[in-house]
């Protein structure tokens, strides 16, 4: 069975599910990482269009292997990221309290169960 090598669209596409995936960057100061994977990814669209000028036969199936796999790890990459994120929110979204110090967490449960806990005396301050 011969390789299927990913066409210059698929490869767009894919390079553009990347960049959604990553944080917003204003488009003047692209960051190291995202310069990075345009690089690879014109590398693997100018070796997809010379693999079917080149002479060796032998040659071109090896770099469409090499574009098919890289192709394929973007791909894994892509779901990987997604996934991250997802557990992400749906951590924040079931653990609301995770990002709180212990004062607000007590705070918070109080409330939810009707009470409010009483002021704390600071020196100096004036009582309302």
């Amino acid at each position: 069975m011969s390789p299927i090598t990913p066409t210059p669209s698929h490869l767009r596409a894919l390079y553009r599910s990347i960049l959604r995936e990553l944080p917003s960057r204003p488009l003047s100061t692209p960051s190291p990482l995202k310069q990075r994977i345009r690089t690879s990814f014109s590398t693997t669209t100018t070796t997809t269009t010379t693999t079917t000028t080149s002479a060796s036969q032998t040659d071109g199936t090896q770099r469409a292997r090499e574009v098919e796999q890289r192709a394929a790890e973007a791909e894994q990459y892509i779901q990987y990221v997604r996934a991250q994120r997802m557990y992400a929110t749906l951590l924040e979204r079931y653990n609301p309290g995770m990002g709180m110090d212990e004062e607000e967490r007590v705070r918070l449960t109080a409330r939810r169960v009707g009470m409010d806990l009483p002021e704390e005396f600071v020196v100096g301050k004036v009582g309302r």
